[in-house]
């Protein structure tokens, strides 16, 4: 879906937010329609936006600033919008344009990165993912994510996930993934995840209670569970560091395939909601990367490529895989709530 207008891509992002199950999330982000006419910078920055709105998740930007405000108490008043005591759009837009008028300084910072919604729960998806390769290509595999934000998904070998039945990982762990399953469960298989690495191109530090506290600012007020699993991952990056690098993935890529890869060991490209957030010569770029190593990966050293993206037609999450040698062309496994609550699976 092609979307060339700031106002459509509000319109798209309420529409997608609603879809979701975040009403009140999707009211502040259709106040933002009437942020761009309050006479103040940041609705005049938002307003003159210069590139697709939905490729820069620009609705989601602004979202998160307000949210941070509510946060961190500068404007408890919007706590009336994400309770759900407020509901009538035109009380909703009196309310954040006050906030914004107040704020406007503070909030312009926030249009000047992408946002950086980190969410354990799409782990659900890539774990099956890998079940699903490791009965075709063995249980050993060697991670690599792109788009990874704080890491939270560069740590998943330490959480314990059940799905549908299907259970893995250490039974101890704080981080508990038990999403609503629907159709069959993914297939059992033994998995050992050898060597879990990521990388993002303005990566947070979950040790850093400021940078911790802007993660939880993308996240919906209706989802007290992802609150609950960013409290998680950060006792697990205390106790050790997601091994997590500062690059764009454009060149982080083409660097991992050329590195050394054991025999018996699968290496495997990782992603989830962040592909459509690239520019488009880096995601070709990408592309042309893997289709390179596919056609040199063996049996002895398989090549794989999972990820979990947004459908901008069907609002559906994908979970697709591709893997070299023997089964180049891509499978959908499953569909995905966008943070995780449920995972249909279509896959054998």
């Amino acid at each position: 879906m092609e979307i060339t207008d700031v106002r459509q891509g509000i319109e798209w992002q309420y529409t997608y937010t609603n879809k979701a199950g975040a009403p009140r999330t999707a009211r502040i982000v259709r106040s933002e329609l009437a942020i761009m006419d309050s006479g103040t910078e940041f609705g005049r920055r938002i307003r003159e936006w210069p590139s697709p709105s939905l490729e820069d998740a620009l609705p989601l930007r602004i979202a998160g600033g307000l949210h941070n405000l509510y946060l961190t108490g500068a404007a408890p008043e919007l706590g009336a919008i994400y309770r759900g005591e407020l509901t009538d759009q035109e009380e909703v837009d009196a309310l954040v344009l006050s906030v914004v008028k107040q704020f406007d300084q503070r909030l312009l910072p926030w249009l000047d990165g992408p946002p950086q919604t980190n969410e354990a729960g799409r782990a659900a998806s890539i774990m099956a993912g890998l079940l699903w390769l490791a009965q075709r290509l063995g249980p050993r595999m060697e991670l690599n994510e792109i788009g990874a934000s704080a890491g939270v998904n560069t740590m998943m070998e330490r959480y314990f996930f059940d799905l549908g039945g299907t259970q893995t990982g250490p039974v101890d762990s704080p981080m508990r993934i038990v999403p609503e399953w629907r159709g069959a469960a993914p297939p059992v298989a033994p998995l050992e995840i050898t060597a879990i690495r990521g990388s993002d191109i303005a990566p947070l530090d979950l040790a850093d209670p400021a940078q911790a506290l802007r993660l939880k600012s993308y996240v919906w007020p209706e989802a007290t569970e992802r609150m609950q699993r960013i409290e998680a991952a950060i006792a697990l990056a205390g106790e050790k560091r997601p091994d997590l690098v500062r690059a764009d993935a454009g060149e982080w890529v083409p660097q991992m395939l050329a590195r050394p890869q054991e025999d018996g060991v699968t290496r495997v490209l990782y992603h989830s909601i962040m592909w459509q957030y690239m520019p488009m010569a880096a995601r070709e770029g990408i592309v042309a990367a893997m289709d390179e190593a596919g056609r040199r990966a063996s049996r002895e050293r398989p090549l794989a490529w999972i990820q979990l993206e947004t459908n901008r037609i069907t609002f559906e999450h994908e979970l697709a895989v591709r893997y070299w040698p023997g089964g180049e062309g891509w499978v959908t496994l499953a569909n995905a709530h966008p943070h995780g609550a449920w995972v249909k699976w279509l896959g054998e």
